[in-house]
């Protein structure tokens, strides 16, 4: 045989702390056909920094899907299916560097995936450009070796084949034809060339990840030996892998024999489903003539007569509605009819590469009038690749190489539904059997009507009320996943172990919101001193700032008076535009000198603020600038009067220090204490602290200029022509 060795490989990402699936890096590989040995390279790397330390990376894998996943141990919505993923930990301690290899013998082909992730995060919020992350690396590479000629096996054909020796073994595949209800394997005429005891075994099917069904025999002896399987995957290629077990480095000779038992289906015609697929589009014609489409609600029978094949197929539209989403139409209405002499099958299309990324929805609601029998029970199996065809007999919901997922539905509970979270990429398929009890009439001319209702979403419940439903991209391939807020967790936001009560909801908001008036005492100080640009920017940031908090809240008490990022932006905007103009308020400069630098510098702010919002030199950068031009003022100040500046000491020690001071601490508590938990607290005692230390480090007003008196201006007009004479002579 011929051997290929392929390399595939992906780019490096930057892992993060896992909050939700957004922060897991996905990987995706597709799998040739005729694999043989798939071996993934992990390699895993951190930064040399200090902030660096020891770390344990978590990677997953599955074949045809999405791991999922749960780091939180949160719970999963109800009715929803999770069998465990498949996973290591990679450890990076005193190595900078950690390369792991992942071998996997005869895997199935097709899409694989594999997600990496650090430890549960902090949830501590850091400001970008405050503290330097640790970055952590992490690459997936995939080697696979092929056979470029594996041999074929036909069914109901022996074929004589050769395992050379115990390290070579022998390789071989056959194709399960559509509608087989069961496959045997044989293995007969075992001879192998020392004269010895044959001793080989034989692996059915191909490993897939995190749960494999492979199937293996082991055959001593010249005395024939056999598999029987019941549903093997339909339309695919099956692996058959035969190794010898002797210890002599001698070759085995076998005959195999593969034999299959194909079901008859038993379904409309092409032509009434396209009539009838006419129909529910536009409309029956009424009053046509010679129309031989069935009336509402019945299904068309076979010719053959209604229940006479081994089963009962019901015609399927797929209608997709958007990315990663997938309604299915039964053509002959919702209510599916289902009897006791063989299982009604609907095919559920999901091969399309691009429909494991949702969630998909089967939901069985019984019509309990149409059920004849008491306590009659409709069973039913979702199953993928193949359907599960002996409801009667294997309640276990199990085919050849997979494991399905059962449901049912009977008079007493009428009402049944399935959620598959990350559905593999596959052919999926619904089978319904009416089981009636020992005892209770003729269960062969029973029949109940099932309503069927099935679709893939992105995000089940559309992540409730409490999550937002994320469409995330790898390259290609789009998935979607839930972000939970206000305390709830798991996949889809049901979980309320840690949920905040509406009451807390409410008082986060309260407490967001109102410490925004904080900014009126300072607005008034502003207003009283004469400076009415800046008492103008404070008004806008106290204004933009709460209704942005109001609109910005996880829960229930929300209230958004225009677009969320446009509250965001004039909210980032007023606040570090109030700092620019309190502090260059500050120096003192000339008027026209001070309202230039004003308008410059709200310019190049809200220019900063449009490239990078979250930047913390948005903040600091004009922060510092306009202490530069302080600074200097003072010291020119200073010099030109020869004595500090500002010459009070009542000016420092009751108003400068005590800005200072409350500015320092609300720096600290922005930059350094917030945490997800505490979030509605520090971030109001930091709308407090920059309130109040803005109204202490606003500058008295000018010394010409008297203190507001309404009653004078208004009534005594001649004081005010007088002093605009006495500034007009002061100027020339």
């Amino acid at each position: 045989s011929l051997y290929v060795s392929e390399y595939f490989s992906q780019s490096a990402q930057k892992l993060s702390f896992y909050s939700w699936y957004g922060n897991a890096k996905l990987f995706h590989f597709h799998v040739p056909e005729d694999t043989v040995l798939l071996r993934w390279l992990l390699q895993a790397s951190r930064g040399k920094g200090p902030e660096c330390t020891s770390m344990e990376i978590t990677v997953h894998f599955r074949h045809g899907a999405p791991p999922v996943i749960n780091p939180l141990g949160t719970r999963f919505p109800a009715n929803a299916t999770v069998r465990p993923s498949y996973n290591i930990s990679i450890s990076l301690s005193s190595a900078v560097q950690n390369t792991t290899f992942v071998n996997v013998t005869t895997p199935a082909a097709g899409d694989w995936f594999i997600a990496a992730h650090l430890p549960e995060a902090a949830g501590r919020i850091e400001v970008k450009g405050f503290s330097t992350p640790c970055p952590y690396m992490f690459q997936a590479d995939m080697f696979v070796l092929r056979l470029t000629d594996m041999p074929v096996l036909e069914p109901g054909v022996p074929m004589p084949h050769t395992v050379v020796s115990p390290a070579k073994p022998l390789h071989v595949k056959v194709f399960v034809p559509k509608h087989a209800s069961g496959m045997r394997f044989q293995l007969s005429s075992c001879v192998t060339s020392e004269q010895t005891a044959c001793n080989v075994r034989v692996l059915l099917g191909s490993i897939t990840l995190p749960q494999s069904f492979q199937r293996s025999l082991t055959c001593t002896g010249s005395i024939n030996c056999s598999l029987a399987l019941d549903s093997p995957p339909w339309e695919k290629w099956l692996q058959i892998m035969v190794e010898s077990l002797n210890t002599a480095n001698g070759s085995v000779s076998v005959e195999m024999l593969a034999s299959f038992t194909v079901c008859r289906p038993g379904s409309t015609s092409s032509f009434l489903n396209f009539i009838s697929l006419n129909q529910s589009q536009a409309g029956a014609r009424p009053g046509a003539a010679g129309s031989s489409a069935p009336a509402a609600g019945e299904a068309p029978r076979n010719v053959s007569g209604p229940w006479s094949s081994c089963l009962q197929s019901q015609p399927v539209v797929r209608e997709d509605l958007d990315v990663v989403s997938v309604r299915y139409r039964l053509l002959n209405g919702p209510s599916v009819p289902v009897s006791s002499l063989s299982p009604t099958l609907l095919l559920l299309n999901l091969n399309t590469g691009t429909d494991s990324g949702g969630s998909l929805v089967v939901s069985l609601l019984l019509n309990k009038t149409s059920v004849s029998l008491a306590n009659a029970t409709v069973v039913a199996c979702v199953s993928a690749a193949s359907p599960v065809l002996s409801l009667n007999a294997t309640r276990n919901c199990s085919t050849a190489f997979s494991q399905g997922y059962p449901l049912s539905v009977s008079t007493s509970s009428g009402e049944a539904m399935l959620i598959v979270l990350y559905p593999q990429t596959d052919d999926w398929f619904l089978s319904m059997q009416l089981l009636c009890p020992r005892g209770q009439g003729d269960c062969t001319s029973a029949e109940a009507k099932v309503t069927v209702f099935a679709y893939l979403t992105p995000c089940f419940n559309d992540c409730g009320p409490y999550g937002q439903c994320s469409l995330l991209r790898r390259h290609g391939y789009l998935y979607a996943g839930c972000s939970c807020k206000a305390g709830w967790g798991g996949w889809s936001c049901t979980d309320d172990t840690k949920a905040q009560t509406v009451g807390v909801q409410n008082l986060a908001t309260l407490l967001l919101t109102l410490s925004n008036l904080m900014f009126l005492p300072a607005i008034a100080v502003a207003v009283y001193r004469y400076y009415l640009v800046e008492a103008s920017v404070y008004t806008y940031t106290m204004f933009f700032s709460t209704f942005y908090h109001a609109c910005d809240q996880p829960g229930v008490a929300v209230m958004c008076i225009m677009d969320y990022d446009t509250l965001q932006y004039c909210d980032f905007l007023g606040s570090v535009v109030s700092i620019w103009v309190t502090i260059l308020c500050m120096a003192r400069v000339k008027k026209i000198l001070k309202y230039v630098l004003f308008i410059l510098g709200t310019l190049l702010i809200a220019m900063s603020l449009q490239l990078d919002r979250r930047g913390v030199w948005n903040m600091m950068g004009p922060c510092l600038f306009a202490l530069v031009i302080m600074v200097t003022a003072w010291v020119h100040h200073g010099a030109k009067r020869r004595h500090c500046y500002p010459s009070s000491w009542k000016r420092w020690v009751f108003y400068l220090l005590p800005g200072i001071t409350l500015a320092f601490i609300a720096i600290s508590v922005y930059a350094f204490m917030e945490t997800n938990e505490n979030y509605y607290y520090t971030h109001s005692i930091w709308h407090v602290l920059v309130a109040c230390s803005v109204a202490f480090l606003l500058p008295p007003r000018d010394k010409h200029k008297k203190p507001w008196a309404w009653s004078q201006k208004l009534t005594c007009r001649y004081q005010i022509c007088q002093n605009d004479r006495e500034e007009l002579y002061a100027v020339t």
